[in-house]
């Protein structure tokens, strides 16, 4: 039956592939390799799920509580009910950020942005895209910065090849920033919560390395990307007359400051990011409510919260929503941490098993495969491993559209197709995922 599920994975995830062709939507393919995958796994529980791989703890709950299927109940209760808290959160905080990006936007904030950014050149805007993502990432997360950047090219870029090609380059900036610091990418703060990072050692271990996994890509893109670009006509008959200066940099500094504060707010509390996401769109919400007493009709309706909500894409989080499904299917059968210790015995050293780990994270989630690397080692706080599985579990993911959450934002924000990125980013990805790997190796056996 586990042969079953992974088939069931692999077809999904060539329906995903090749969406276009086959004229199904990306979301509904991945929300049903989710639910199927799930399914195959809790009906088969007595071969998938063996007695001896349940805790004690829950075996002992499961006495004091007579329960008598007990693997039918440790995967609903512990496991299905864990992934399904682990998703919601993902998608809440997705819900948020998007919801943020938008009222802002409502309210032409972004375009205090782009209308300073004078040039029409694509490869001065490529550079600059590139780094201000790179710096934002570090700070933000990748997945907030992938909806903040891809927003403010819509308003620059009108051809649409053109701004495909400089989301491909936010996907990879965002995944390379977000490396380096322990509040920019999920495994990196999952490796600094379990104590394996410290939070300076990080920056300077990996800041090198991921700066080198940047500028390759750049470099090759520059190569392609000659010629000035066009910025599209932005109609205004959505938007009422009224919308003064106070307003734009009002709505854009809260929202910068309601996204910048999230980490801030994770730091002090404790609570998942999206509680803090949540916080943010509620001050800003409320602020949307006062300042509309001071709009007419036609520009309340369209730049409240309720139109911000409505051009929220819902496709894109359920897209996300199967993915992490069907994943975390593969995590609850064990299927990914037997890959992860099946690596490390065939592998002939530690630095090609995380090189390897952060490309298999370009198709499945680098969460558990990370969380399997926790548990197969017991290395002390700022082990060369640790840094080095830091960096190529935040970057690997860039390998493919699919493989992070950056580029599943991407690809749910731009309709970005599978096999164009394949073919368009990839490589360039690939060869600034290896270049970066070889300096943090370097820096590691030098420091």
């Amino acid at each position: 039956m586990l042969t079953l599920i992974l088939i069931v994975f692999v077809l999904g995830y060539l329906a995903i592939a090749f969406e276009h062709k086959l004229k199904i939507n990306k979301a509904a393919s991945a929300l049903f390799i989710g639910v199927v995958c799930w399914s195959l796994y809790v009906v088969n529980l007595p071969d998938l799920l063996p007695r001896a791989s349940i805790p004690s703890w829950f075996e002992q709950e499961s006495v004091q509580e007579e329960i008598v299927d007990v693997p039918l109940h440790f995967a609903i209760d512990a496991q299905h009910l864990h992934q399904t808290g682990e998703i919601a959160s993902i998608l809440f905080f997705l819900m948020g950020a998007m919801t943020i990006v938008e009222l802002v936007d409502a309210h032409e904030g972004f375009a205090l942005i782009t209308d300073r950014i004078r040039t029409r050149d694509k490869r001065t805007l490529l550079w600059t895209v590139g780094l201000l993502t790179f710096f934002l990432s570090a700070i933000l997360d990748n997945l907030t910065t992938t909806i903040v950047m891809v927003s403010l090219l819509r308003k620059l870029v009108a051809d649409r090849e053109d701004r495909l090609r400089f989301v491909g380059m936010v996907v990879i900036a965002a995944n390379a920033g977000g490396a380096w610091t322990v509040i920019g990418d999920v495994t990196t703060t999952m490796l600094w919560i379990k104590h394996k990072l410290g939070t300076v050692e990080v920056m300077g271990e990996l800041f090198l390395g991921s700066l080198v996994c940047l500028l390759v890509p750049l470099l090759g893109f520059s190569r392609s990307m000659k010629g000035a670009f066009t910025s599209p006509v932005i109609s205004n008959s959505h938007v009422a007359k009224d919308i003064r200066p106070w307003h734009q940099w009002l709505f854009l500094i809260l929202g910068l400051i309601g996204l910048l504060g999230v980490p801030v707010f994770k730091t002090f509390t404790h609570l998942p990011p999206y509680m803090g996401m949540m916080l943010s769109l509620s001050v800003l919400w409320g602020v949307s409510e006062l300042v509309g007493h001071t709009l007419d009709e036609q520009t309340r309706s369209s730049t409240g919260v309720l139109a911000a909500l409505r051009r929220v894409d819902m496709s894109s989080i359920l897209f996300f929503l199967g993915i992490l499904l069907a994943v975390g299917s593969l995590g609850a059968t064990g299927t990914l941490q037997s890959a992860a210790v099946w690596l490390d015995s065939v592998l002939p050293n530690r630095d090609i098993v995380a090189v390897v780990i952060g490309l298999v994270s370009s198709v499945v989630d680098n969460v558990p495969l990370v969380a399997a690397g926790i548990e197969m080692y017991d290395l002390p706080v700022n082990d060369p491993f640790w840094m080095l599985l830091a960096y190529c579990a935040g970057t690997g993911g860039s390998c493919l559209i699919i493989g992070s959450a950056a580029g599943v934002a991407a690809m749910g924000l731009e309709h970005i197709d599978f096999v164009w990125y394949f073919k368009r980013i990839a490589p360039w990805a690939l060869a600034g995922y290896i270049a970066g790997a070889v300096v943090v190796v370097i820096q590691l056996s030098i420091t």
